[in-house]
């Protein structure tokens, strides 16, 4: 390390910022944070690499003119104590994304954007350049096999970025991925979300349009060509390079994958689901920029099992499945029950969806919901009115949110041990169960609660 700093990241146990802390550990520096609340997996993990602060809290006695500079983490407030003494000092402040700016000013930039896919698309792109021990940094949004973080800083000429569209900081009300002026880009897709700062779908897709005009003239974007928003906005913006792609082709039999590559060989996949051969197809295409073959690609990418968290295998038998997901926006809820129903025809899927996020539980967002979860043959939704309360929104009946959704075997808890009671109640040979949430459903244990199920 040339240039070590000390560092300190105000609200550091966040799912990104926890990562970011080890990240810039690892690339030698010295690093301290704060948080009043850190919850695992980030806490043990912090403690492993002995970054766990002694205590929880803020204490603005750690903010001295020692620092080299402040990372700002979005789960801080405006009136941060911590925040208001950096700025008293006039210390660097920055926000996450600046710091990874900054760290790439001098690098190949790759932005995976989009409303779904980000994580699965920049994990598949990882897994491939890691299998040919390609050197290069990263920042993604979920753990991936065969890395032990989800944020790597280092030398490396390349670095491969999951872009977010919410915003930087509390003082930085820019989306995450403006600040990353990509070489290369991917959009998945666009559908509403973070309808707490993006109050109206035209706002939230002009942030999109933001990010494509932020690209270096010799930029290149792939798009997925089917999402007639990103059509719109390509037409708009007319970016000197800007290439469509499709799914591979492929076919499902006895529940398994097989694609069909451009040199028409057939290669098995672990993935499912139509999303995930778009994300595939965007990884392959942005892999052949960074100089990988077709038939390299190919070869890694079979033994690629997804993302953490991203339509994960619990429990298997010899007749049911049990996937845990991260879906909670609609797009996203929708795409992983078709992808699950599509895959295992012949056996029921029953589909429990939690309702956690800001935009989840806001009773305006609701009608987005509508026919999400058509495909599921038996279907629930959780939320807990605790978490509606600690976000400060008004309450909805039972009954509006079963019209929002508009299922004919929908069934909505508010109660985890009501939801464990109902699905214990079903005899589970040939059926699959489908668990979507950023959440755990209220604090469930789920692996544990699915092994007493099946």
């Amino acid at each position: 390390m040339k240039d070590k700093k000390h560092i300190h990241l105000i609200a550091c146990g966040g799912a990104a910022m926890h990562n970011l802390c080890i990240g810039i550990y690892l690339n030698g520096h010295t690093v301290t944070g704060s948080d009043d609340e850190i919850y695992n997996p980030a806490r043990d993990r912090l403690k492993k690499y002995g970054l766990l602060p002694s205590k929880m809290g803020w204490n603005p006695s750690k903010i001295t003119k020692k620092l080299d500079f402040v990372i700002l983490g979005m789960h801080a407030r405006k009136d941060n104590p911590e925040l208001l003494k950096a700025q008293e000092l006039g210390l660097v402040i920055y926000s996450y994304p600046e710091y990874i700016s900054k760290h790439a000013k001098n690098k190949k930039r790759v932005v995976i954007s989009g409303s779904h896919g980000k994580t699965t698309t920049t994990s598949m792109i990882m897994h491939v350049l890691k299998k040919e021990k390609m050197d290069f940094d990263y920042m993604v949004g979920a753990l991936v096999d065969g890395f032990d973080v989800m944020a790597r800083f280092s030398d490396a000429p390349v670095m491969i970025i999951e872009g977010d569209e919410y915003l930087s900081s509390p003082i930085d009300r820019r989306p995450k991925f403006l600040h990353y002026r990509p070489h290369l880009a991917v959009m998945t897709g666009i559908a509403w979300d973070h309808i707490n700062v993006f109050p109206t779908f035209k706002n939230y897709k002009k942030q999109f349009q933001l990010f494509i005009e932020s690209m270096p003239k010799n930029g290149k974007l792939f798009y997925f060509q089917q999402d007639k928003h990103i059509q719109q906005i390509v037409k708009k913006v007319r970016l000197k390079k800007s290439i469509p792609y499709e799914a591979f082709d492929h076919e499902i039999q006895s529940n398994q994958t097989t694609v069909t590559t451009p040199q028409n060989r057939k290669v098995n996949l672990k993935i499912i689901g139509q999303h995930n051969l778009e994300n595939m197809r965007a990884a392959f295409l942005i892999c052949q920029e960074l100089g990988i073959s077709e038939k390299s690609f190919f070869k890694h990418i079979k033994s690629f099992k997804g993302a953490d968290r991203r339509l994960t295998t619990l429990v298997k038998t010899k007749t049911s499945t049990v996937f845990l997901d991260f879906a909670h926006a609609p797009s996203k809820v929708q795409a992983t029950v078709n992808a699950v129903k599509t895959q295992f025809p012949k056996r029921q899927l029953i589909a429990c969806v939690e309702l956690h996020t800001f935009s989840s539980l806001n009773k305006r967002f609701h009608k987005e919901y509508k026919h999400t979860l058509a495909k599921a043959d038996r279907a629930f939704v959780f939320f807990r009115e605790h978490t509606l309360k600690m976000k400060n929104l008004p309450a909805f009946s039972i009954e509006e949110l079963e019209k929002a959704f508009d299922h004919p075997n929908l069934t909505v808890c508010t109660d985890n041990a009501r939801l464990l009671k109902m699905l214990n109640r079903f005899k589970w040979q040939n059926k699959n169960l489908l668990l979507m949430s950023s959440g755990n459903f209220g604090g469930l244990d789920l692996k544990k609660e699915v092994l007493k199920l099946i």
